[in-house]
């Protein structure tokens, strides 16, 4: 058997890649199905189930299966150390269709400890998108005492030549990895999830992963002028941190600087949230859980670019300081900002992160995630991220990247007419959109605002890209590859554009 580098493990889902037959190599089957004019057809394997006097064509037939991607047919077996054969579906067996088929295998294991398919044989992208998606549709987060042992352990593909997908499935399990980590992060109750807890999390995976770390406590923080997070994080009793992670290899010239959102949990301040609009507050780091997973992974995966991550964590709550509706802060950097919304607190984190990066590291690129608005979802719904750029190159970059890791990010305007809704008679800037004028769009209002920071007047225009994951960074349900709860959205997307 022909085994990843190091042995990849992810959440007691080993993948590999072996030759010889099918039967054998696990205790579930899945063998691939293809539509085709005259009915489904099984596919490579499907001796396997002819061995266990099983007449597939006859099987897919009576149930009308179509040999579309993610539809399994299974078939019990229970003899020859094999529990049952999975007939799954693969479509027009492009990287998205086998997304949605090992998403299916995984979910549907059947019960076996060892699920083998013939599904792929030699197409390194299809290996890819097949291994990842059924290791993140394998994830589980429970802090329950007790907890049922997993019983699903290994996916193996058995192929021609193993050596042509293990470069792709080593890349499918360090991305799973990361996807898995921030899923954990954004999962993590945000009593134990503190400010404080974050950054020791982030220094502690730095060490951990050959990154270099700088955190800033509250008086660091003070000293060195970051108004936006010490006023989001004034109501709280955890006082609020930045740390900042750094990626430099030898030899790298592209400066690339990411920057997460990390409210560890978010009230609305005394601009008070509803208890419903509050239970998933937990998961507003998730910007930043993309960003610190992302980093982690960048050596596994030989990113060559410099990149830097900045992440400000604080605690949005509705303390006796408390940031109050027309309060006056001073972002970093000196613009100064007219607060009218304490929930629109995760911007003027950002904006300080923003506007440091670029007068002080110098960059080629920054791309900020967070989950910003609940606005994005009006247009888009809970399957697209919105993606805004001032730079036409890298939103495709962004674009495509999202593409071939199954994320999906939708370019959304930087409408000119909507910027003077944030002019303030007493400040630089107001932090939410006027509320006399009629212009709604309160996704596009907020990346305007972040514009200002991102490229403030009378810098250097720097190619700048956000993304707006309010909708996708939380699920309410399985499907595919994604699990109910935090997503993860945002890490295959970045380390597919880093390694691009």
């Amino acid at each position: 058997m022909s085994g990843l580098r190091e042995g990849a493990l992810i959440m007691s889902l080993r993948v590999e890649a072996t030759t010889g037959p099918l039967v054998g190599a696990g205790d579930v089957l899945a063998v691939p199905v293809h539509p085709g004019d005259g009915g489904a057809r099984a596919g490579r394997g499907a001796d396997a189930v002819a061995a266990f006097g099983v007449d597939a064509a006859a099987l897919l037939a009576s149930r009308e299966a179509t040999g579309s991607a993610g539809e399994v047919t299974e078939v019990p077996v229970a003899r020859d150390g094999v529990r049952a054969v999975l007939l799954v579906g693969v479509g027009d067996a492009t990287p998205a269709a086998m997304r949605k088929a090992g998403a299916a295998v995984a979910r549907r294991g059947s019960g076996g400890t060892t699920i083998a398919t013939t599904a792929v044989d030699g197409d390194a992208d299809n290996a890819r998108a097949f291994a990842e998606a059924a290791a993140l549709a394998a994830y589980s987060f429970s802090r329950r005492s007790t907890e049922k042992p997993r019983t699903l352990t290994a996916l193996r593909f058995v192929v021609d030549a193993p050596a042509a997908v293990e470069d792709a499935l080593y890349a499918a399990t360090a991305t799973a990895d990361a996807v898995h980590l921030a899923r954990d992060l954004a999962q993590t109750p945000s009593l134990e999830k503190s400010p404080e807890w974050m950054a020791d999390r982030a220094a502690q995976i730095a060490g951990d992963t050959g990154l270099t770390a700088t955190v800033w406590d509250e008086r660091r923080l003070a000293a060195d002028g970051f108004g936006g997070i010490l006023a989001v994080g004034r109501g709280s009793a955890r006082p609020p941190r930045l740390v900042q992670l750094e990626h430099a290899p030898a030899g790298a010239t592209e400066h690339v600087v990411l920057v997460g959102k990390g409210i560890t949990f978010d009230t609305g301040g005394l601009s008070l949230k509803p208890l419903d609009g509050m239970k998933a507050m937990k998961t507003d780091m998730a910007g930043s859980a993309a960003v610190l997973a992302t980093m982690s992974a960048l050596s596994k995966l030989g990113v060559r670019r410099r990149v830097t991550a900045l992440l400000p964590f604080a605690e949005n709550m509705p303390g006796a300081a408390a940031n109050r509706p027309g309060d006056v802060i001073r972002q970093w950097g000196g613009r100064s900002v007219e607060v009218l919304n304490t929930d629109a607190e995760g911007r003027l984190v950002l904006a300080d992160a923003l506007a440091y990066a670029v007068a002080r590291l110098s960059p080629d690129v920054i791309v900020d995630i967070a989950t910003l608005t609940g606005a994005i979802t009006l247009g888009l719904g809970r399957r697209h991220a919105g993606l805004y750029s001032t730079s036409p190159a890298l939103e495709r970059a962004l674009v495509d990247a999202g593409a071939a890791a199954g994320e999906r990010l939708w370019p959304m305007p930087l409408v000119e007419d909507y910027r003077d809704s944030l002019d303030s008679p007493i400040a630089d800037l107001r932090n939410i959109g006027d509320p006399d004028k009629t212009y709604q769009g309160g996704s596009i209002v907020a990346a305007l605002f972040l514009r200002e920071f991102a490229n403030p007047p009378g810098a250097v225009a720097v190619p700048w890209a956000h993304l707006d994951i309010a909708g996708v960074g939380r699920a309410d349900g399985d499907e595919d590859e994604v699990t109910k709860g935090p997503t993860g959205f945002g890490v295959r997307t970045l380390l597919r554009y880093l390694t691009a």
